[in-house]
């Protein structure tokens, strides 16, 4: 590579990543921060996550949850079940009302266990900073954003450090100074890590922005698969919600709820995520689409039959979360997450270092 061009690589790096290596390094160290804090959040508050009285012998019925907290939160509330994954797990409920937050219920007598807003735990501020930036849906565009910027930086990095001779040297000296450790850091634990950061960062855009998922079922050529129209009928009561969750059940049998999305709204179909056995999602995937006047099962998807961009979420969900390789994967996400803000950091104290050395080369040709 000749000087001029490798000049020139050099400033789109360094100035691609002042601009937006701040980003790089919040998303590196919450998502790290992250792996570590959920196990340590469900071991600090037992109440939240065991219930009380083990073993739960039957079910508490989803009406009667739907009906005392309507009144509590109001009847255009909504609700979002999440049954026990696991037994002696609570059943917890996220509420979209005058009051927004979740819920921890004991799964057969439905007493509550305990409550926290929306913002009131280290886990959803980290995850509100990790996802969005706390900025919703302009925070998720950024972060999508940054990942483009790190995938520029990644190849640049490669062309910049290509070496003429094979095999090239790796090696970190951290007995040289501050400065050669930063730039060894910095320059090796890039090459080292480029793949598996790419896909971390390819995999946490797809989450963080839906139009992702859109754009590759378009280039597929497949329609995204949506809610079905609920067809005209005359107004009535909904039906009670553990009658609308039998009738997802025998939709999917080999399935369990995964996630029971209520809305007191009867003008659209009602929701319920199935987990089915095939499906590394922990929610699951799969889901039907109910009439809630009278439980009609309008449509029914297995996460294998969705359109590309919404199924490929089945696996970039666990995969970047590290749920897909158990403890193993919790640990590479959590240094995944610890590189990548290694390398933001030594990259900004390079570029700090260099503009201090030039400040005081400008003072001694002037003196």
């Amino acid at each position: 590579m000749t000087a001029s061009l490798r000049s020139l690589w050099l400033k789109c790096h360094r100035w691609t990543a002042l601009g937006l290596g701040w980003i790089l390094i919040v998303s590196g160290l919450t998502g790290s921060l992250l792996v570590v804090a959920r196990p340590l959040d469900r071991w600090l508050h037992p109440d939240y996550f065991v219930a009380a009285q083990q073993p739960a012998v039957s079910q508490v019925s989803l009406e009667s949850l739907r009906m005392r907290l309507a009144l509590e939160f109001g009847p255009k509330a909504a609700f979002t079940f999440r049954p026990p994954r696991a037994d002696g797990d609570t059943l917890e409920v996220l509420v979209r009302g005058r009051w927004r937050g979740s819920l921890y219920l004991h799964p057969a007598s439905g007493a509550e266990q305990g409550r926290r807003g929306e913002h009131d735990s280290v886990v959803s501020l980290l995850h509100g900073l990790h996802s969005a930036l706390w900025l919703g849906q302009t925070g998720k565009a950024i972060l999508a954003l940054a990942a483009f910027v790190y995938l520029l930086l990644a190849i640049s990095g490669i062309v910049l450090w290509w070496p003429r001779r094979w095999p090239p040297a790796l090696r970190i000296a951290l007995d040289k100074g501050f400065s050669r450790a930063s730039f060894d850091l910095h320059r090796t634990g890039g090459i080292v890590f480029a793949l598996l950061l790419a896909v971390s960062m390819a995999t946490g855009a797809y989450l963080a922005w839906r139009p992702i998922g859109g754009l590759i079922s378009w280039l597929a050529g497949t329609p995204v698969v949506s809610a079905p129209t609920l067809p005209a009928a005359a107004a009535g009561p909904a039906l009670p919600l553990d009658a609308l969750a039998s009738a997802a059940q025998q939709a999917f049998p080999d399935g369990r709820i995964g996630l029971f999305l209520y809305t007191p709204q009867l003008d659209r179909p009602l929701a319920v995520r199935m987990h089915v056995p095939d499906d590394p999602h922990p929610n699951g995937r799969s889901v039907a689409w109910l009439d809630p006047r009278n439980g009609q099962v309008l449509a029914s998807r297995r996460w294998d039959a969705l359109d590309p961009g919404t199924r490929i979420n089945s696996i970039v969900f666990p995969l970047h979360t590290g749920e897909l390789g158990g403890v193993a994967g919790d640990a590479a996400v959590a240094l995944l997450g610890l590189v990548l803000s290694v390398l933001g950091i030594t990259g900004l104290v390079l570029w700090w270092q260099r503009r201090q050395a030039r400040r005081r080369a400008r003072k001694r040709s002037t003196l």
